[in-house]
């Protein structure tokens, strides 16, 4: 008995949907005969069968979508080797990925664990620390490793329950995303044969196909060529060289090996390289220039926001609304909540917005292409400035929490992006970016993508009210929405404000 898997049709797609089983459980097919077809991104493609068998069970029913490695259907193979292959879209590279053989009869199946995309920009990632060993056993959720990113450190969560039975990727090796660091199988010859069959080259042509919205036609025959582990011509360095290169206008093409592992460049040898080879340094990165201009590298962490922010306002449709509240309330109840759950008045704001998001499904969504992904609960990130950039780390279900346990996990969340790991990325609906302490009066922010909104929280100032007709001086506090019209529109937008405005000038009503 063996497995039939979702393979990959091509290196950018990760999931795709089954439309119809061509075949029946029971019926036999024969080699290169269609068994399913599938829809991804880019096309309709069918999966064929590369040895003659018979299907037992499919597991993936039409309408499901899969994601890559996930099991379509139990088959017995009438030869040794069972394998499948996938019908490639016309005109699209055809890479020879990890499910295209049915992961082993007889061994048992191999699931790999790909490096994460956090992000639009991420394009590799590096293992800093495994915390999990080979032969160990691992669930769902489970923290493996700690990843270093273009922008932050994160934890990594697995994404399969299983064995661990071999680990890919060495620490400090720049992995590209998507691409396999482990290896979770029932024990290691089923990982050791599911590896060998990623650095294996090509046996086969696979037959391509492309279909029209309302016919298909045959295509011509494509090979797999072999794929690349990284971006071409990548210079091995650490994380910590690349940085200090960075800052120092060092040009590692010219480091001509390193001492570590493979000729890598670690941080020490670039001090040593430097001293011998003074043309290592490049004067107009790093140096003074006429005038008392100085020029130097935007750091990788710069160069990721800004191409991020930059994506944000050119394909998202912001549009603003504005709400001043009178801050008196705000501040007495913060004065009195402060002595028994340690909040912060930020913490105040992100408990209304969370309450508020409760009522309003729109907001807590992200947007996913064409569909609006609905989240049950409000997930929050919380702007942090550092050193080097911003990093914006999540505090989940806000909505679910008291004030003394938002307190207490805002601040942990907080503490730990500020020392470089972020939490939960990606995982966020909304964004409070607060400028308030720095007597910023107002300002508009960026969406964050693919989140719906972002709010922008301003200083609490003393001006003028008029209530009822008299005059007298009081607190407000100015807040600016961004929202994604694809997501949220105008009349509930103004609904939005409108509810997060009552919650925050009746707190003791409202958020006790």
């Amino acid at each position: 008995m063996a497995t039939l898997k979702l393979p990959r049709p091509a290196q950018a797609i990760d999931s795709a949907t089954v439309l119809h089983w061509l075949i029946a459980p029971g019926d036999s097919f024969t080699a290169g005969q269609k068994l399913v077809e599938l829809e991804t991104e880019e096309a309709v493609v069918a999966v064929t069968a590369g040895e003659a068998g018979v299907l037992i069970k499919a597991l993936a029913a039409p309408g499901q979508t899969l994601s890559v490695g996930a099991k379509l259907a139990q088959v017995d193979f009438r030869s040794a080797v069972p394998s499948a292959s996938v019908a490639t879209p016309t005109n699209c590279k055809r890479e020879p990925e990890v499910n295209d053989v049915a992961a082993n009869s007889d061994d048992g199946d191999a699931i790999p664990i790909l490096m994460p995309q956090a992000g639009n920009t991420m394009e590799e990632g590096t293992v800093l620390e495994w915390l999990v060993k080979p032969g160990e056993s691992i669930d769902v959720g489970q923290i493996l490793c700690e990843i270093e990113t273009d922008k932050a450190t994160m934890e990594f969560e697995s994404p399969t329950a299983g064995r661990l039975a071999r680990i890919v990727a060495a620490v400090d090796e720049p992995i590209a995303v998507k691409e396999v660091i482990a290896v979770v199988a029932d024990n290691d010859v089923a990982a050791d044969v599911y590896l060998a069959s990623l650095s294996a080259g090509p046996t086969e042509t696979v037959a391509a196909e492309v279909a029209a919205p309302t016919e298909r036609s045959t295509a011509t025959t494509i090979s797999a060529g072999p794929t690349t582990g990284g971006a071409p011509g990548r210079i091995k360095a650490s994380p910590a060289a690349r940085k200090q290169a960075s800052l120092h206008g060092i040009d590692l093409q010219h480091v001509v090996a390193g001492s570590g592992p493979n000729g890598r460049i670690l941080s020490g040898d670039l001090a040593a390289a430097s001293r011998s080879d003074p043309i290592l340094t490049a004067p107009a990165r790093s140096g003074s220039t006429a005038g008392n201009k100085t020029r130097k590298p935007m750091s990788k962490m710069r160069r990721a926001i800004g191409a991020n922010l930059q994506q944000s306002k050119q394909t998202i449709p912001h549009f603003y609304l504005q709400i001043t509240i009178n801050a008196a309330p705000l501040l007495k109840f913060y004065g009195e909540q402060k002595p028994h759950t340690g909040c912060s008045l930020n913490d105040l704001v992100v408990l209304a917005v969370g309450r508020a998001m409760r009522e309003f499904p729109a907001v807590r969504s992200q947007i996913d292409g064409d569909d609006l992904v609905e989240f049950p609960h409000a997930n929050i990130g919380i702007a942090v400035g550092i050193d080097d950039g911003l990093v914006v780390p999540v505090v989940m279900g806000v909505d679910t929490l008291s004030l003394a346990q938002l307190a207490q996990e805002s601040k942990r969340v907080v503490e730990a992006g500020r020392k470089g790991i972020l939490e939960n990325f990606g995982k966020g609906n909304f964004t409070i970016s607060n400028l308030g302490m720095f007597g910023v009066d107002e300002f508009s922010a960026i969406i964050n993508p693919p989140e719906s909104g972002i709010l922008a929280v301003s200083a609490i100032r003393e001006t003028a009210i008029v209530e009822d007709g008299a005059l007298s001086l009081g607190r407000v506090m100015t807040m600016t929405l961004s929202a994604d019209h694809r997501v949220i529109d105008g009349l509930l937008a103004a609904k939005f404000v409108g509810r997060l405005k009552e919650l925050l000038e009746n707190p003791a009503a409202e958020l006790d």
